[in-house]
């Protein structure tokens, strides 16, 4: 083969050894994660058999126990017995030396109390004496007291009757000279009405005696006219007379209903006790509606507002609930998928790590004296990427803080518009990757704090 030939084909070779080095490396990592598994998992187990040994111990013990507990309790319950039948037949004795002593003194206040019964009988007996001549002395008082307001109410009653009689007399008069008046007017108006008329049927005359018969027919017009008016004034005047006769007939009617009206006064006086009251509660009801009325007024209307409001917030729930559910679906999948590629980016440095490592020693191990500028070279690629590790975890650890802390903040605000988690109808997952204790527990970089 040529040259070429030959460094392509060792190159090749090269590329070969690189990938199966890789395929080494990530074999013995699965290895050693595999046994590390088993390892975790057969320590699980010797745990857990320990747990069950313990727990059969503890049974046995506890069985034991309970056993010993049983027979101090039966022997105990057997003392318990005995005392109860001693104190049992004591208190029998003791209750009939006490009985016979109660039988003792019930007969002896069975004498008392039918003494006491005999005195009270007697007092019973002057007190009724008492009473009735206490009913005979308020009897007679009665007596005394209605004639006493019989004749105050006739003594009114007089004094009513000449009271509207007094009235009905200066009416009558007042009448008399009101129509006197009214009568006297209408002659006066009557009489100028008619000197104005001749007057006015001289000039005419003068004026216009070729229509002496125009004016004979308005003048017997006229002359009509005044007739119906003298009629109706004198129907007036018998209409008074009328009302005048009917007013006294209607005097004479109304002294028997005066009678009455004393009668309904006295009545009215007997309601009138009680009318201030009933008026006050009236007064107290209605206001008291009025202001239950207003209170159901504003109660409708708080209804409703907050009806409006309820309907509003639902909405605004159902749209918050959307929106979470939505923006936690797209942060599980943006973190999840960070999360692989930086784990994959992790697995790649760390495993170029150790086989920068690798190589290290097996350079160290081939040359005993290494040249110092290579070391050096070594060691700052190896920091290099010791501090891109460290950035990407770093990176993941923050990542993960921000992922909880918006769960933690949509928590919040479901638990201030009243959601619960349930209506949710999935379990929000939180990541708590290793290596995040030396963070900050305050929110990351990715979300604000809630205002």
């Amino acid at each position: 083969m040529t040259r070429e030939q030959l460094e392509a084909f060792a190159q090749r070779i090269k590329e070969e050894n690189d990938r199966e080095r890789e395929e080494r490396n990530f074999f013995q990592m699965e290895r050693d994660k595999i046994r590390t598994f088993w390892e975790i998992t057969r320590n699980e187990l010797e745990e857990a058999r320990a747990q069950v040994r313990n727990k059969d111990r503890a049974l046995e013990e506890g069985v034991e126990k309970n056993e010993e507990e049983l027979k101090f309790y039966k022997q105990k319950v057997k003392h318990l017995q005995y005392e109860h039948q001693n104190n049992l037949t004591e208190c029998k004795a003791e209750s009939l030396v006490a009985l016979k002593q109660a039988q003792d003194e019930y007969a002896i206040k069975e004498k008392e109390l039918l003494e006491d019964k005999r005195n009270l009988k007697a007092l019973m007996r002057e007190q009724d004496l008492s009473h009735q001549d206490q009913i005979k002395a308020l009897k007679m008082q009665n007596s005394e007291d209605v004639s006493k307001a019989r004749s105050e109410f006739e003594t009114r009653a007089k004094e009513m009757e000449m009271k509207y009689e007094k009235k009905y007399t200066e009416l009558r008069a007042h009448l008399n000279e009101k129509h006197a008046m009214e009568i006297s007017e209408v002659e006066e108006r009557k009489n100028e009405h008619i000197s104005n008329l001749m007057k006015h049927h001289e000039i005419s005359f003068n004026e216009m005696k070729n229509y002496y018969n125009d004016i004979t027919l308005n003048n017997l017009s006229l002359i009509s006219t005044l007739k119906d008016q003298m009629e109706i004034l004198r129907k007036q005047n018998e209409r008074m007379s009328k009302q005048v006769a009917d007013l006294t007939a209607e005097n004479k009617r109304l002294a028997d209903p005066l009678k009455e009206a004393l009668d309904q006064i006295k009545e009215y006086k007997r309601q009138l006790e009680n009318y201030e009251r009933d008026k006050q509660a009236l007064a107290n009801a209605k206001l008291m509606l009025s202001q239950k009325l207003k209170c159901l007024e504003d109660l409708r209307w708080s209804y409703d507002a907050l009806e409006l409001r309820f309907e509003t917030l639902e909405k605004e729930r159902d749209e918050l609930n959307n929106r979470f559910v939505q923006a936690v679906l797209e942060v599980q999948q943006k973190t999840s998928v960070k999360n692989l590629l930086l784990n994959k980016r992790i697995q790649t440095l760390s495993q170029v790590a150790e086989h920068r490592e690798i190589v290290i020693a097996e350079l160290q191990a081939v040359a005993k004296t290494p040249p110092l500028r290579s070391n050096q070279k070594l060691e700052e690629i190896l920091s290099k990427k010791n501090a891109q590790i460290a950035d990407l975890q770093y990176e993941l650890a923050r990542v993960c803080k921000a992922h909880d802390d918006l769960l933690e903040t949509f928590e919040e605000k479901l638990q201030v518009y009243g959601i619960p988690k349930q209506e949710l109808g999935f379990t929000p997952l939180k990541i708590i990757p290793e290596g995040q204790g030396g963070l900050a527990t305050g929110p990351a970089g990715l979300v604000a704090a809630n205002r």
